[in-house]
Parts: structure tokens; C-alpha cells; sequence
């Protein structure tokens, strides 16, 4: 009697994914216009638009580090009509902000990722250094003396500065911003001549000589600037190790059904394999990382692992 129950549930949910979607859906997006994760998500949302004859519509919903429009997904109808872009920043805010009423490693169904916006450290064209080894050396001559920016106070671009920091044995201020794009601008104005953003935000800047590149920090060079060098080959010993990633994928609501769960995840998948859409994506800086569910899973188990350390190592607090 129970297996078949499970049976008819199963062909429903069955069911209801072929025919999904018969009306808009709309995806949060928990970070400014104009930003990596705008960008990601107004790309894709075009495709899947085109692929399912219904409008896959974007709100932005701001504040709290991604926290307001994570939580506003957390609440929303279970019925695959509302998604999340989904960065690394919310799994940060859950080391931090323990009484949160979601938890993104339990509570939200991942779909998949499909690409990463590679962080940059970049200088004004007015501080003398040209590459990571003279930057560490131009803060170890004045500790405490050089401010730097990032995008938002807790993000990985904090943590990735932190990071290098800890590594070298430097000290420098943070001046946090609301998002990549203000802190790019705030650079390039001079206002803060050191920043740490992704590299759509300053592409453009860095192509017309606003900005310098100094380092890139993640793992691998970017197909967008690839004789900028990684901190990693920077010469520094302390630093051969070093990477962080910053990612943008999609998750749903608490207790979507699996199978609408799969159908977009495959439709994902299916549309960062062409190439049309790498070439956008690409062409907007960003790098392609498309993981499927399980691995985006694994990503933000070990991800979480890992803030939580350099937070803690950091005293990185959200107050």
C-alpha cells in the first residue's frame, strides 16, 4: 500500500516537472543591477525564457549581505516558480549570524553552477606598485597607513584579503562597500586606491587603464585577462597555496519537488554547454565552473568548513 502511494506521488511530481513551467518565474537575485550575479542570473534567465516559452523575470532583492532575498526564497511557494542565484556571500553569512532562520548547506535544494567571477586585487594607477611582491612590500614600509576596499563587509572578497593578510604579515584597513560595483568606482575615483572585486566589475576599468591588475586570487588565470599572474605564482612563498573562488549557481525553495528540481537543473546545464552562452558569460568576464547538483553540494559543505576556519583565524564578526 505505502510503495504504492510513493508510485502515484512520484508520477505527479513526475508529471508536474513535464509540464513545468505554465506560468512566469521568477528568479531572486540577492545583490545589486549591474554586478557578477546579475549578470549570471539575467543571462541564464534569457535562455531558460527562450527554452520554455515562459518569462523568467529577475528581483533583485537587497540587504543584509544576501541574507533579505535568501530569506525571502526560504519562504516562498515550494513550486519551482520561484529560484535563487546563488552565491558564495550567503554561505559566509551562515558562519557568521547564527541565529538565521535558514541554513543554505540544509535547507535549500541545490540545481547547479555554471560559472565563477574570478576576484581581482587591483591598485589605482597612482600607487607605485606594479605586481603582489611590490604591493607587500609597499604595506610592510607603512604598516596600518593604506586602506583597501572590498565588495561588502563578511564577503569573499574580505575574506579574501584577510586571507593574503594573515599569509604575508600585513596590515591594512578594510573599507567595506555595498557591492562590487560601487567599490570598482570608488577605486577608480581614487577615493580607495587598493580594492578587491570581481572581474566584471573591473574589467572595463583595467582594459582603459583606470585600474591596475596586481593579482588575480583564484586557482587558475582568467581566459578574460590571461597575462594577469594568479597570487599564487606571484613569487611569494607564503602564497603558492593560496586561492579562493567566488561562484554563481541556482538553488530553490525548501521542499521543491525533486523532479522540477532535476528539470531545471538539466536545463541549466544544457544551456552553459552552448556556446553562444559561454561567449556571453565569458565575454562578461566571467569563468565557466559548471557543476552539477551533488557537486555544487559538496562545494558549499566544504566551502562553509572553510570560512568558518578563516573567520575564526580572521575575528571576522558581523555585528
Amino acid at each position: 500500500m505505502r510503495f504504492a502511494f510513493f508510485a502515484l506521488l512520484f508520477a505527479a511530481f513526475t508529471a508536474l516537472a513535464q509540464d513545468y513551467p505554465t506560468r512566469p518565474v521568477k528568479m531572486i537575485v540577492t545583490f545589486p543591477a549591474g554586478g557578477a550575479s546579475d549578470i549570471v542570473a539575467r543571462i541564464i534567465a534569457e535562455g531558460l525564457s527562450a527554452l520554455w516559452k515562459q518569462q523568467v523575470f529577475i528581483e533583485n532583492r537587497l540587504g543584509g549581505g544576501g541574507s533579505i532575498g535568501t530569506e525571502a526564497a526560504f519562504r516562498a511557494e515550494p513550486d519551482g516558480y520561484t529560484l535563487l542565484l546563488a552565491s558564495s556571500t550567503p554561505i559566509i553569512n551562515q558562519v557568521l549570524i547564527p541565529n538565521l532562520p535558514f541554513t543554505y548547506t540544509r535547507d535549500f535544494p541545490t540545481i547547479a553552477v555554471v560559472t565563477s567571477a574570478p576576484m581581482i586585487l587591483t591598485v589605482h594607477p597612482d600607487v607605485p606598485a606594479k605586481n603582489l611582491k611590490e604591493l607587500t612590500a609597499l604595506f610592510k614600509s607603512a604598516p596600518g597607513k593604506h586602506d583597501y576596499t572590498a565588495c561588502n563587509m563578511a564577503s569573499p572578497y574580505h575574506f579574501a584579503m584577510e586571507m593574503y593578510k594573515q599569509a604575508v604579515g600585513v596590515y591594512a584597513v578594510h573599507i567595506p562597500h555595498r557591492g562590487c560595483s560601487p567599490a570598482t568606482t570608488d577605486a577608480v575615483a581614487g577615493h580607495i586606491k587598493i580594492a578587491v572585486t570581481n572581474l566584471p566589475a573591473a574589467l572595463p576599468h583595467l582594459k582603459q587603464g583606470r585600474l591596475r591588475p596586481i593579482a588575480l586570487l583564484s586557482k587558475e588565470r582568467s581566459p578574460s585577462l590571461p597575462d594577469v599572474p594568479t597570487a599564487r605564482e606571484s613569487g611569494i612563498p607564503e602564497l603558492k597555496d593560496y586561492a579562493l573562488e567566488s561562484y554563481y549557481g541556482f538553488m530553490a525553495p525548501p521542499k521543491t519537488p525533486p523532479a522540477i528540481v532535476s528539470k531545471v537543473e538539466a536545463d541549466i546545464l544544457n544551456l552553459a554547454a552552448r556556446p553562444d552562452m559561454r561567449n556571453r558569460l565569458e565575454g562578461a568576464g566571467l569563468d565557466m565552473l559548471v557543476l552539477n547538483s551533488r557537486q555544487m553540494t559538496e562545494l558549499i559543505r566544504a566551502d562553509a568548513e572553510k570560512y568558518a576556519r578563516v573567520a575564526k583565524q580572521a575575528g571576522i564578526k558581523v555585528e
